[in-house]
């Protein structure tokens, strides 16, 4: 009898690792997922749907590497964000300490990408952080809401180029436009007050949120997402049409997003 399918999730906060649950086992009848969450970050509603469940401080590595093999998890993923404020005053185990050491920039990134090669020391596989996701990747063109006019389709095609060009330095990964204009770029304060100070640059009006992956994307992890915040953030600063990177750009609760575009007016449109 085959065993079923096990995968490890790494949950931080908000609907993404729930999305992705549910998900999984929509396409992978019996799948067991076994689940490190995190203090005063993972929602208890997002642990609860879990197989099984240990709880972390930030930074505790080697307990986490040692949970996924005790339950055979050798596939995991990384979904949710972890709040500034955890990620500045987390508890580094030897093995977090060891592997800083060793990285010489300190982003995402290289982050990330250096305890994907810790995990993978020991056997365990990070996915992409797209795994049965696939179908809230919208492709180009269209994808909710009015559709762009012919000046904001040009300022999509403008921020995109620039916010390539600001991934590529990790300085962020949105920017807030209008008539060919840089209002906001998002750095470490995060999307949601990026569009905020564009907004009102903007004066709310013919404003544009253009959100990309970096060049060379990781996709395991720091993916492009939108979701119903996303949209209502917009819709209190006043920005009016939002550009994606088309097959790259998660619509997590696709559904809520699609109702607050119609009725805000808010365009959605998928660039490639």
């Amino acid at each position: 009898m085959t065993e079923p399918r096990t995968i490890g999730v790494v949950a931080g906060n908000g609907v993404y690792p729930r999305i992705f649950i549910e998900s999984a086992r929509e396409k992978v009848p019996g799948i067991r997922i076994i689940m490190v969450a995190f203090h005063d970050e993972t929602q208890q509603e997002t642990a609860d749907m879990a197989d099984e469940v240990e709880w972390y401080r930030v930074g505790q590595l080697s307990k986490l590497i040692k949970f996924f093999l005790k339950h055979g998890a050798m596939e995991a993923v990384m979904m949710g964000q972890i709040s500034p404020s955890n990620l500045f005053s987390l508890r580094p185990d030897l093995r977090i300490l060891l592997m800083l050491a060793r990285v010489k920039q300190r982003n995402a990134e290289t982050l990330f990408g250096a305890i994907a090669q810790e995990m993978a020391k020991d056997g365990i596989t990070l996915l992409a952080a797209t795994t049965h996701l696939e179908h809230l990747l919208p492709p180009a063109g269209h994808v909710c809401g009015p559709k762009l006019r012919k000046r904001q389709l040009t300022d999509a095609q403008f921020g995109f180029k620039l916010v390539k060009q600001t991934s590529a330095m990790d300085i962020g990964q949105s920017m807030v436009v209008r008539h060919g204009t840089v209002l906001a770029v998002e750095a470490f304060e995060g999307t949601n007050d990026c569009i905020r100070r564009g907004g009102e640059l903007g004066l709310r009006k013919d404003v544009v949120l253009v959100k990309v992956s970096k060049p060379n994307q990781d996709m395991r992890f720091d993916v492009p997402v939108i979701g119903p915040q996303t949209i209502k953030v917009c819709v209190e600063a006043g920005v009016s049409s939002i550009a994606i990177e088309a097959g790259k750009t998660l619509l997590l609760e696709k559904d809520m997003i699609e109702a607050l575009c119609i009725e805000h007016s808010i365009g959605v449109h998928a660039v490639e």
